[in-house]
C-alpha cells in the first residue's frame, strides 16, 4: 500500500516537473532579421543568440532576405507557432508596419532593432544614434580635407530609418561646414551595388575628393571602384564597423568607419525581451554607443 502511494506521488511529481519544463520551453523569443547576407546583421544575430543562450531562452531566427513580403510571411509564421516576444530588424521602416500590426493584433510585444517601424505599437527600439553618426562622418571628412571638399554620398535602402537618419546627420554636417555634396545616389546597403554606382558616379564626377557611404558594404564596393579607376587619393568613410571595413581601414583603403556595435544591439534586444517576459517594461528607446575607427 505504502509502495503504491509512493509510486503515485513520484509519477505526479514527474508530471509536474515535465509541465514546468514545458512551460520553460515555451518561453521562446523570435528574431526576424532583414538579411543574413550582410556581416552587420549576422553579427547582430550572433549577439542575440549568445545572450539568449546565456539567459536560457530559445531563440528562433528567421531571415527576411531583404524582402518585405518574406518579412511579413516570417512574422505571420512565427505568430502561428508562438513566441513570447518578437524582435524584428526591419527590411524597410514603412513596409514593416504590416508585420508589426499583425503582432499587435496577436498580442505579441514587439522590439525593433537598428531600424524603426513607421506603424504599429513597439515596446522598445534599440539602435545606435544614426543621426549623430552621419554628422560625425561629415565632420571627420571636413577635419581631414577642409570645408571646400567635394563629396559623393552613397545612400542605403530608400525608406529605411537607418539610411534616412544617417543622411540627415550628414546633411547637418554639410550645412554647418559648407562642404559640397556633388552627387548622392542609393546603392541599397550592398557591396556590389556600391561598386557599380560608384563606377558611374566617378565617371560623371572625376573631381570627387571624398565618399561617405551609409554602410560599410557600400564603402567597400566604392573602394574597389576607386582603386580600379586609379584614384587612390579619394577618402572613403563607411558606417557600421564591420570586420572587413576595419581591415580596410588598417590597410589604408578606407579612412574611417563609424562603428556600431551590432552584437550589443542583438544582446540588448534579448535583455529587453526578458524584461517583458518577466512582466517589466524596458526603456522605449535604448541607445547603443558609436565610435569612429581610424588607422
Amino acid at each position: 500500500m505504502k509502495r503504491s502511494i509512493l509510486k503515485t506521488a513520484m509519477v505526479a511529481a514527474l508530471g509536474i516537473g515535465l509541465m514546468g519544463a514545458s512551460a520553460i520551453a515555451q518561453e521562446k523569443i523570435a528574431l526576424v532579421v532583414s538579411t543574413l547576407n550582410n556581416p552587420f546583421f549576422v553579427t547582430l544575430k550572433d549577439g542575440a543568440v549568445d545572450k539568449a543562450k546565456e539567459l536560457g531562452y530559445e531563440l528562433v531566427v528567421l531571415d527576411s532576405q531583404n524582402n518585405p513580403a518574406k518579412e511579413l510571411a516570417n512574422v505571420e509564421d512565427i505568430l502561428v507557432k508562438g513566441t513570447k516576444v518578437l524582435l524584428i530588424n526591419p527590411t524597410d521602416s514603412d513596409a514593416v508596419g504590416n508585420a508589426v500590426l499583425a503582432a499587435n493584433k496577436a498580442g505579441v510585444p514587439v522590439i525593433t532593432l537598428d531600424r524603426a517601424s513607421a506603424k504599429g505599437e513597439v515596446v522598445s527600439h534599440i539602435a545606435s544614434d544614426n543621426v549623430a553618426g552621419g554628422k560625425a562622418a561629415g565632420d571627420f571628412i571636413v577635419e581631414k580635407l577642409g570645408n571646400e571638399v567635394k563629396v559623393i554620398q552613397l545612400q542605403g535602402i530608400v525608406g529605411t530609418s537607418a539610411s534616412r537618419e544617417r543622411g540627415d546627420g550628414f546633411k547637418q554636417s554639410q550645412e554647418a561646414n559648407g562642404f559640397n555634396i556633388i552627387a548622392a545616389q542609393p546603392a541599397d546597403f550592398d557591396r556590389a551595388k556600391g561598386m557599380n554606382v560608384m563606377q558611374n558616379l566617378l565617371t560623371a564626377n572625376p573631381n570627387v575628393e571624398a565618399v561617405f557611404a551609409e554602410n560599410d558594404e557600400m564603402a567597400l564596393g566604392a573602394v574597389r571602384a576607386i582603386r580600379s579607376a586609379g584614384k587612390d587619393n579619394v577618402l572613403v568613410v563607411g558606417f557600421d564597423g564591420t570586420d572587413d571595413a576595419i581591415k580596410a581601414v588598417e590597410r589604408g583603403q578606407m579612412a574611417a568607419t563609424i562603428a556600431q556595435q551590432p552584437e550589443l544591439i542583438g544582446a540588448k534586444g534579448v535583455e529587453a525581451a526578458e524584461l517583458i517576459i518577466k512582466g517589466e517594461v524596458p526603456e522605449a528607446n535604448i541607445p547603443v554607443e558609436l565610435k569612429i575607427i581610424t588607422k
